[in-house]
């Protein structure tokens, strides 16, 4: 089973540039991956063992022996358009800490399948029109500075919140996350959705195994 993420989600953009949420992208994804994969078991939120405990994986492929987990995030910033008939009313998510936490633990999660199940492949994915994401910071000293996540940067070590960080921000966060491997982050273009701010979608992919 050769499969080849950037393919994939140019497929899914050729079909759909927008989402209205998180689990509709997930639902457009899954589609596209049956789609390519007919004969493969595609799950969605199936629970897997691993031995830091059950993983509830967002996508899991299983072809034979081959065994792909995708977690997908997609957050967005306030933008509205009409495509293909279709009105979209985006919300604004904010909070981009939080969705960095997040998403560094998405990878992970990833790491933790692949120890407990060799030759597992992971990929965690973020789709987002919030330009925050992949542009560098303006100052190195944000209390979210190990979380993020712009574009060159090599996530690795340990990331833990800035002394600064409120308990408020840090709730149901606070656990510091410990990389094993080193991830060279590399965003790409997904769509361009009209125009005006919050009209440029990007992703980022990076590959777990």
């Amino acid at each position: 089973m050769t499969f080849d993420i950037h393919k994939t989600l140019l497929s899914v953009s050729i079909n759909r540039c927008i989402f209205h949420s998180e689990a509709d992208f997930q639902h457009a994804f899954a589609w596209e991956l049956h789609r390519q994969f007919p004969d493969a078991s595609i799950r969605l939120e199936k629970p897997v063992a691993t031995k830091e405990g059950v993983a509830h994986l967002d996508i899991l492929v299983q072809s034979g022996a081959a065994l792909i987990a995708i977690e997908l995030k997609y957050k967005s910033s306030k933008f509205s358009a009409v495509v293909d008939g279709e009105t979209y009313n985006l919300r604004n998510h904010g909070a981009q800490d939080l969705g960095r936490y997040d998403f560094m633990k998405d990878i992970r999660r990833l790491e933790s399948l692949s120890e407990s199940h060799p030759g597992a492949i992971g990929f965690a994915v973020l789709l987002t029109n919030e330009s925050g994401y992949w542009k560098p910071p303006t100052t190195a000293t944000t209390d979210d500075a190990l979380f993020r996540l712009h574009d060159g940067r090599v996530l690795s070590g340990v990331a833990d919140w800035g002394s600064g960080a409120s308990e408020g921000t840090k709730k149901s966060r606070k656990d510091p996350l410990p990389l094993r491997a080193s991830y060279p982050l590399e965003w790409r273009d997904f769509s361009s959705v009209q125009t005006g701010n919050g009209s440029v979608f990007r992703y980022l992919a990076v590959p777990v195994v």
